[in-house]
């Protein structure tokens, strides 16, 4: 009970140290609001990117396993003669896997390029898709006005097309439903049937923003465009994204292998991707990041916390002649210690909260497309962290007056 009421009785006058040299107190934790709100930053950002990239490649498709001739992660010996001569994906293929997977609840074959839409006089080169009509079951396709594909549409090569809410506006501004309006690719006559809903900016995007795209039925788009290098991909979804994925890779390869009749010696002449795959490249990415962060913001902390200690040394000389006195009257080692180390924790802290909001106040700003995110488990690294800082840069002085001799720091000036 005694060492409790020492204990707080330390931490009163450290609190009133720290409001007698206000302007001080100020000065003193400007190097820790700076070395916290940096690392804080930096891992702010890291993990709201992080985050956004997930739900972005989310909306691609979860449980989906996509088919093609080529890796999506490459290593960095990276056989590229191993890949050059495999044969792409068919549309038979395609055929032969959606009659045959037992383990898919949506399939669909997909290839696009780049190419020029035009309405009268207005144009627009974007990204042109070719999709089979599961597609919208496996991507994050919204139809805002009209419908998607039916399956005839795709069986006899209709014109019809879908736009991307971009596109719609460069080809028809200021307009409303175009929905049976006709526009023109590679000089062929197409009817609009449906406009996607505006998704905005994003930090990544495979093939391009939703926005900026057009979809046409995919044989259609074979026939139009794949005379010279077609490379499509297959996309499959599980039933079971989280754990039937495994089962549908193994269901795919086995089919695969089947149809193009591999011997069990040879190896597979194609390629099986996972989404998940994309998110390991990203956080390898941001792993690093941080590691630089960190590293950076490290040597703020330093230079905070060496301020510190150096403000606590002479806080210790200034009342030399005080600690005299609170020893002489009995006043043990350790309530000194405490007094000169809580001061040292709360200028820290103190410091830390300051760079902590200041970051909450950035979350406020309009980043584009990155959405910033303050977590609770960053705010509590930051406080942990100037904890440390404060403990470290407090020790020394702190144990320095605590072995002060009460008779020589009585007579101290």
């Amino acid at each position: 009970m005694k060492f409790l009421r020492q204990l707080l009785e330390s931490i009163r006058f450290a609190w009133q140290a720290l409001r007698t040299n206000l302007l001080r107190t100020v000065l003193s934790l400007l190097g820790v609001t700076i070395g916290i709100f940096s690392i804080v930053a930096v891992f702010t950002f890291v993990d709201s990117m992080n985050m956004g990239i997930r739900e972005q490649i989310d909306s691609f498709g979860k449980g989906v396993v996509y088919v093609g001739k080529w890796p999506w992660v490459m290593s960095n010996n990276y056989p590229w003669w191993k890949y050059i001569n495999r044969p792409t994906m068919k549309y038979n293929e395609f055929k032969y896997l959606s009659d045959n997977l037992e383990n898919s609840q949506a399939i669909s074959i997909i290839d696009g390029r780049q190419t020029t839409l035009k309405n009268e006089n207005n144009s627009m080169e974007t990204r042109l898709m070719g999709v089979s009509q599961d597609y919208n079951k496996i991507s994050d396709v919204l139809v805002e006005s009209g419908r998607y594909f039916l399956s005839n549409e795709t069986d006899n090569s209709a014109f019809v097309v879908i736009l991307g809410a971009s596109v719609k506006e460069a080809l028809f501004p200021n307009r409303g439903d175009v929905i049976g309006e006709t526009i023109k690719i590679n000089g062929i006559k197409f009817k609009v049937i449906a406009m996607m809903k505006k998704k905005g900016e994003d930090l990544i995007s495979l093939g391009g923003s939703p926005d900026e795209q057009a979809f046409i039925p995919y044989t259609t788009y074979a026939s139009l465009f794949q005379k010279d290098q077609p490379e499509p991909d297959i996309a499959v979804k599980a039933y079971d994204w989280d754990k039937g994925q495994e089962t549908l890779e193994g269901e795919v390869t086995g089919l695969m292998r089947s149809r193009r009749g591999l011997k069990p010696t040879q190896d597979n002449n194609f390629s099986i991707n996972r989404l998940d795959g994309a998110v390991k490249f990203f956080e390898s990415i941001f792993a690093s990041m941080n590691v630089g962060g960190g590293i950076i913001a490290l040597f703020s902390l330093l230079v905070g916390g060496f301020g510190i200690a150096n403000i606590m040394f002479v806080s210790v000389k200034e009342r030399t002649n005080i600690i005299g006195i609170q020893k002489s009257l009995g006043a043990k080692n350790y309530f000194i210690l405490f007094q000169f180390l809580f001061e040292a924790v709360f200028l820290s802290l103190i410091g830390g909260a300051v760079g902590i909001f200041l970051v909450w106040m950035m979350s406020f700003i309009n980043f584009g497309s990155l959405k910033l995110v303050l977590t609770v488990g960053n705010v509590m690294f930051g406080l942990l962290t100037a904890t440390f800082i404060g403990v470290l840069s407090g020790i020394v002085p702190a144990w320095v007056a605590a072995r002060l001799d009460p008779v020589t720091a009585i007579r101290s000036k």
